[in-house]
């Protein structure tokens, strides 16, 4: 066996730390070097989001605040979450070439060990498409894709334990009792490995059968390893952009209440739930044509950037027909990989959007 994934383990890290190692390793990869993979939990809990989020959505930010619990927006897409040191983080870092080129089937292949994984140690753990690993009908853990430089990644954790109190306070929600729903919801539909087994398995007792069953499904020998001086200084770089206000709240990409709003022209916004995640899209619509578009969610999308161009090149879509078509040649022209999102998915929150002008 000649293939070799390099394994650095950072142990307890920062918060920020946690998400920087794998955005920075990733970031100076190239197709002549080595699959990595990153394992990290954080000292400290914090929040996050997905790229494709929009912070003032989705997060409770006063809650954070009086909690002290930092915010931070990761390089990869999916929802909020509420994180802390019950989680080991695992990131499976590889060059673009030598990994599978669509996002279902990233999923499909670096899942297998993961599941793998918890089966031995007794947790009848599934995949269930497009990303998330279920037992029976309970949640375990979700995974997210990205590509950051010349580099495949593929993000997710072990749940050794999970706050639910916490992760419901923290997300913006209409009302209390909507607020009580989702706790409730929660609970009901998600677990962890102390929920499955009783008991928590030893770090390294679970890193043991991890590095074992990536040998078996991945083909590859594993060997620990450091980070070089060039990987170490990346993940520096990516810490600092983490707590970088602007690429927190992304404010050059939101549609905000404050566009002037005059004769034929509206600003709303639309929802829905697509089976690749929440759409969310920010309309400012004149005479029934899209004049500007903002579209956020918890999806994952290859490129990363494909969002924001395909909201620039919607704009001045006929929104008083059925747009799908053209949406659809357009994601085509782009060759965006959003899976479980398709047009008639984005036409459905442009319409809901369009319905709700005021």
């Amino acid at each position: 066996m000649n293939a070799v994934l390099r394994v650095l383990d950072f142990g307890l890290v920062s918060a920020a730390r946690s998400q920087a190692v794998y955005q920075g390793i990733a970031s100076v990869m190239t197709e002549f070097d080595a699959p990595v993979l990153t394992l990290a939990s954080p000292e400290t809990p914090y929040v996050c989001i997905g790229l494709h989020q929009d912070l003032a959505a989705e997060v409770d930010e006063a809650y954070c605040r009086s909690k002290n619990l930092p915010v931070f927006r990761r390089y990869v897409g999916g929802g909020a979450v509420y994180l802390d040191r019950d989680q080991l983080f695992f990131h499976f870092i590889f060059p673009r070439d030598q990994a599978p080129k669509r996002v279902a089937d990233i999923y499909a292949s670096y899942t297998a060990p993961v599941i793998a994984t918890y089966q031995a140690l007794g947790i009848s753990a599934r995949l269930r498409p497009i990303n998330d690993i279920h037992v029976g009908d309970r949640k375990i853990g979700g995974t997210g894709a990205a590509q950051i430089g010349d580099a495949t990644v593929m993000v997710g954790s072990f749940m050794f334990d999970f706050d639910i109190d916490t992760m419901a306070h923290c997300l913006k929600v209409p009302s209390e009792k909507f607020r009580d729903k989702l706790h409730g919801t929660l609970h009901d539909y998600m677990t962890t490995i102390r929920r499955e087994l009783g008991v928590i398995p030893s770090r390294e007792q679970l890193l043991k059968v991890f590095l074992r069953e990536i040998t078996t499904h991945l083909g590859l020998s594993t060997h620990r390893d450091k980070p070089r001086p060039h990987e170490q200084e990346a993940i520096i770089h990516w810490e600092k952009k983490l707590h970088d206000p602007d690429w927190l709240r992304q404010p050059g990409r939101r549609l905000t209440a404050g566009v002037k709003i005059t004769g034929g022209l509206h600003l709303s916004e639309g929802l829905y739930k697509a089976p690749g995640g929440l759409i969310r899209v920010r309309l400012l619509s004149q005479e029934g044509y899209i004049a500007d578009l903002d579209i956020n969610g918890d999806f994952t999308c290859l490129p990363a950037t494909g969002v924001e161009r395909l909201s620039r090149m919607l704009q001045g879509l006929d929104l008083t027909h059925d747009p799908s078509r053209e949406i659809q040649q357009r994601m085509a022209s782009l060759n965006l990989d959003i899976p479980g999102v398709e047009a008639q998915h984005l036409t459905a929150a442009l319409h809901a959007a369009y319905r709700s002008k005021v």
